[in-house]
């Protein structure tokens, strides 16, 4: 499903701004769009926290036999 890559590719782009974070102190996200509060960050932050509650639902479904894996 379309929706569930995307949520995929959202949930990667925060997993590695986080590791950025931990690791160097550079919120790329930020240092991209202008700081944290800048309207445009604040878009990126919540498309990435929908995406991860999307993913969420990954967990609980039920895969159908003979489906490929995503």
């Amino acid at each position: 499903m379309v929706l569930d890559r995307i949520a995929l590719i959202l949930v990667i782009v925060g997993a590695l701004n986080w590791g950025l974070i931990g690791l160097f102190g550079l919120d790329l996200v930020a240092f991209l769009f202008g700081g944290q509060m800048a309207a445009l960050s604040r878009i990126v932050y919540s498309l990435v926290g929908l995406g991860g509650l999307w993913c969420v639902s990954l967990l609980f479904r039920e895969r159908v036999p003979g489906e490929a894996a995503a």
